[in-house]
């Protein structure tokens, strides 16, 4: 168990009592009641305090999944291991966060025992980031002594690639062949359903969702007869290319998932086969989440991601197109963005690439 020790402000008071005492005895008695005594109970009251402080134990609930650069909600819930000991008192808490995440610039201060402590991060780099461990410094109620521990509990939470709208045209084009006499537009309702992690924020269904406590979305009408769509990606090695390579071939499963389509994924880091859905959409996020560099056979894919440190395009047979390209060339649903020889150009020379 650590020891207590002063504080600064402890240390002021320390020296004032022993200066005190030592003009105590050079002017009289009375010196001594007035300025050594309430400092000298005041150091033995907050010692005390502190050596009946037991060392908490932590419940830490991480903030839910989520894309780079959103915000998460941190819920910290400290209270003493040993029963009856003190179970309330003041502490700053520094919870330690890796550099995939910000989080607070300075401790938390907080009573102890009184609730729980929360905080918010924000989601920078994607991956499985880390929270912890915590360090809770306690302090007595007149700031002379403190005393740290470190709470050895960890917990991870899962950063999304970002995620941006793909043409609709661009969709199209990669299953139009075997969409024949089926709706395009998703206009055909089924059902409304629970939000779940992974659905489409245009599929919220505003109306309900304000009348009930939770999110409701609506569900449209089986469109699974389209052809699966096969994506293959990989990168030249760089780091930053594959953010490019996550954050691109997430972009568009998600988009064909939304349409209704199966996809087979297959990354640096692996590969699913997923079904339109909530399950198939946070499927496809973890993968992208956890890729890294490197290369995959692609030449059988219906569409090549690659990636650099330039950016991603996107392969269909021997046309290539940009990302940011096609990112420019029209929103989702709007048209212009079919890959034609006005909006693509001649396939580059690729990166060299370990094709396994």
């Amino acid at each position: 168990m650590p020891k207590a020790t002063l504080t600064r402000r402890g240390r002021v008071v320390a020296a004032a009592c022993v200066v005190g005492g030592l003009l105590a005895l050079a002017a009289g008695g009375r010196a001594l009641d007035a300025v050594v005594l309430p400092g000298v109970v005041a150091l033995v009251a907050g010692y005390v305090q502190l050596a009946r402080v037991d060392d908490p134990e932590m419940r830490r609930v991480p903030p839910p999944d989520g894309f780079v650069g959103e915000r998460g909600e941190v819920r910290i819930e400290l209270r003493p291991a040993t029963a009856g000991a003190s179970g309330t008192y003041l502490a700053a808490i520094a919870d330690d966060t890796d550099d995939g995440l910000e989080g607070p610039d300075a401790p938390i201060r907080a009573s102890i025992g009184e609730g729980p402590v929360t905080y918010r991060v924000r989601y920078l780099q994607r991956g499985e980031r880390r929270l912890g461990p915590a360090r809770v410094t306690a302090t007595d109620v007149f700031g002379l002594f403190d005393r740290e521990v470190v709470v050895d509990d960890v917990d991870a939470v899962t950063a999304y690639p970002a995620c941006h709208p793909i043409p609709a045209e661009f969709r199209r084009e990669l299953y139009a062949d075997d969409a024949v006499g089926v709706s395009r537009r998703r206009e055909e309702f089924d059902r409304l359903r629970e939000y779940a992690r992974g659905d489409a924020l245009r599929d919220v269904h505003w109306p309900t969702t304000a009348k009930r406590d939770e999110i409701v979305v609506k569900e449209f009408a089986a469109e699974t007869r389209r052809g699966r769509v096969s994506i293959g990606g990989a990168t030249a090695g760089e780091r930053e290319g594959a953010d490019a390579l996550a954050s691109a071939a997430a972009s568009l499963a998600l988009a064909l998932l939304d349409d209704g389509v199966p996809i087979d994924l297959t990354l640096p880091a692996g590969s699913v086969s997923v079904r339109p859905g909530p399950q198939g959409r946070r499927a496809v996020l973890e993968l992208a989440a956890v890729t890294g560099p490197g290369g995959v056979a692609v030449d059988d894919a219906d569409v090549a991601v690659i990636a650099d440190a330039d950016g991603a395009r996107y392969r269909v047979g021997n046309r290539t197109v940009s990302v940011e390209d096609l990112r420019a060339s029209g929103g989702d649903g709007e048209p212009g963005a079919e890959m034609s020889p006005e909006t693509t150009s001649p396939a580059p020379t690729e990166p060299e690439v370990n094709w396994r």
